[in-house]
């Protein structure tokens, strides 16, 4: 993986966004494999594909790639909040490739999301555009990479420095059962999770899972027994192999 971007690619273009555009897509299409199988390397995506940049010539992965110079762990913008919330509800989210590059054109870090870890919960909707915008009413969103659990998040460039493609492949499969999930059990389950990382610990009790209660409601405000739904996502993620039983109330991250 060469982390220098092509900058002579910005030759004829005068818009900013385009130059990004143009000189990021030749990088992912030149270096970026595909995380999902074997194939070490991804197709540009078809002239007017929506949504959709890079694609994997072998298991037929989609990818959308995003750039930026800034880089934020909390939330990155997204498209329009209507069709994110469709594709969503549809399964048919990209997986995510978040790019941070310099001034100098160099990459600086590489996230991949897969896509089965979008789920509601973490897409935010903004304001509409004023009555005065190009697109006056248009609503967009942001996608909180803050509700997403650590486990969905899979660095492939950290600070300039090259992740291993097995050890990104190997945390790829380990989430993959994940993906047979839908909708509203997906997403429960992943809300579950990140409550779990929050904790930071090895091992754990119910009741510090319930201590984020509050939180679980919002998130899922026509749930009216939230405790249950707690215990069992918690049952599924043993079953998933993210966690063991130790002892009645007693959990422990595997």
């Amino acid at each position: 993986m060469n982390l220098e971007l092509k900058s002579e690619l910005a030759a004829g273009y005068k818009s900013p966004l385009q130059v990004a555009r143009v000189i990021s897509e030749d990088w992912a299409a030149r270096n970026l494999y595909c995380p999902a199988c074997e194939s070490d390397r991804l197709d540009s995506s078809p002239p007017n594909a929506r949504a959709i940049d890079l694609l994997c010539p072998e298991c037929n992965q989609v990818y959308q790639l995003k750039s930026t110079k800034s880089w934020s762990q909390n939330r990155i913008v997204d498209a329009a909040y209507s069709a994110m919330i469709a594709a969503i509800r549809s399964d048919q989210v990209p997986n995510l490739v978040i790019m941070q590059y310099t001034v100098s054109w160099r990459v600086c870090n590489v996230l991949l999301v897969p896509s089965f870890f979008f789920t509601e919960s973490v897409i935010e909707r903004r304001k509409p555009l004023g009555p005065y915008a190009r697109r006056a009413g248009w609503v967009g969103c942001n996608i909180l990479l803050n509700r997403i659990p650590p486990d969905g998040k899979l660095p492939l460039v950290t600070a300039g420095v090259i992740a291993d493609a097995r050890a990104v492949r190997q945390r790829y499969d380990q989430t993959r059962p994940l993906q047979q999930m839908r909708g509203e059990t997906r997403g429960w389950t992943l809300d579950v999770l990140n409550v779990v990382r929050e904790l930071n610990q090895r091992e754990f009790t119910l009741q510090e899972i319930y201590a984020f209660e509050a939180r679980l409601a919002e998130l899922h405000p026509d749930n009216r027994n939230v405790r249950p739904k707690i215990r069992q996502r918690l049952q599924k993620l043993r079953d998933l192999n993210f966690l063991e039983f130790v002892s009645p109330g007693c959990y422990r991250l595997t």
